[in-house]
């Protein structure tokens, strides 16, 4: 699912061969993998989640080009890294996630070198996103309220993202907007790939809750509501984010 967008962020971010890049909130290292083939020969690239089993998943899979890419635990709000340890901060989808977002965002500018960037990205809101929208709305007709409004699509307000990036004392603030078409083979596939990838105790668990009837209740709503969506191909999804560069 990040793959397409994953590409689309590290092309805007544009890291340079030799540049030391974190990838903030790295998940499976999709990002981390993309910018270390950029940064080679010389450049070194760090993934930073707080999920363990994300990381397991990230440190088996080799970067490709020879690039380099080493993992990290730990939290976004306390980084394990010296001030000025890097050229770039990426964090794709990671910071409406964080509890704490101006401590979060201080803590990117304070690992950022002197006249370093970070680039982020963030979903826009819900309706811009239909296949996210239609699964929140049938996890919220069958089993409760999910996480997928209220936290996925949680910072989709683009004057907040700005003021929470300048408060933190970045300068030279843009946002764009960018929308990509996500590809599934199938509406059930693209349930099974956005509960896997939530947080813990977020989709995961709303769906555990759910009895089997309940369960083929919800992916039939889905399906039905994706419909119009299927193509030859699969299931070919419209999302939009919010891109955020900022400079120290």
């Amino acid at each position: 699912m990040f793959i397409p967008w994953g590409k689309d962020l590290v092309t805007r971010a544009d890291p340079k061969p030799g540049d030391r890049v974190l990838d903030l909130a790295c998940g499976t290292g999709v990002v981390s993998r993309l910018a270390a083939e950029r940064v080679v020969p010389s450049g070194k690239v760090t993934g930073l989640d707080i999920d363990p089993g994300f990381l397991a998943v990230a440190r088996s899979i080799p970067p490709a080009s020879g690039g380099t890419a080493d993992f990290h635990e730990g939290s976004a709000l306390e980084m394990p890294f010296e001030d000025g340890s890097f050229d770039l901060v990426l964090c794709q989808q990671g910071l409406q996630f964080f509890h704490g977002r101006p401590a979060a965002l201080a803590e990117i500018k304070r690992v950022l070198r002197p006249g370093g960037k970070t680039a982020l990205s963030v979903w826009r809101k819900v309706k811009f996103c239909p296949g996210h929208n239609a699964l929140s709305v049938a996890m919220e007709r069958h089993g409760g309220p999910s996480d997928t409004k209220p936290l996925s699509f949680s910072l989709n307000d683009p004057g907040e993202l700005r003021e929470l990036a300048e408060g933190a004392g970045f300068r030279d603030v843009t946002i764009e907007e960018a929308a990509l078409p996500v590809r599934f083979e199938s509406p059930e596939r693209f349930v099974e790939i956005v509960i896997a990838a939530s947080p813990a105790g977020g989709m995961g668990l709303a769906l555990a809750k759910l009895n089997e009837q309940r369960r083929k209740a919800m992916l039939e709503d889905v399906k039905a509501a994706l419909t119009r969506f299927i193509t030859q191909a699969g299931l070919e999804l419209p999302t939009e984010v919010h891109y955020l560069t900022g400079y120290v």
